[in-house]
């Protein structure tokens, strides 16, 4: 099996989200269960703005949605969604 790009978009609960924080917090959940390949700001609206993180991981089965439950864990964080899976 080979590899998977996993998109996931996080919503803080608010626009005064220490983004630094949350992207230390996010590395630590990923852990051993894949690699970071990129942090990204997306503006939404009124100042609010969505942390974008791409993870690679193996093409197994629960593996995105593990990392997911984990990112729901995060302290400031309204919810988390996969917006993208892509085989690489």
């Amino acid at each position: 099996m080979g590899d998977v790009l996993v998109t996931y978009k996080i919503m803080p609960e608010g626009v005064d989200v220490d983004f630094e924080k949350m992207k230390e917090e996010v590395k630590k959940k990923v852990g051993t269960l894949g690699k970071i390949a990129e942090f990204d700001l997306q503006p939404i609206a009124f100042g609010l703005k969505a942390l974008v993180v791409k993870v690679i991981v193996k093409d197994e089965g629960g593996i995105a949605d593990k990392i997911e439950e984990e990112f729901n864990k995060i302290e400031n964080v309204q919810g988390v969604v996969i917006e993208e899976v892509t085989l690489i």
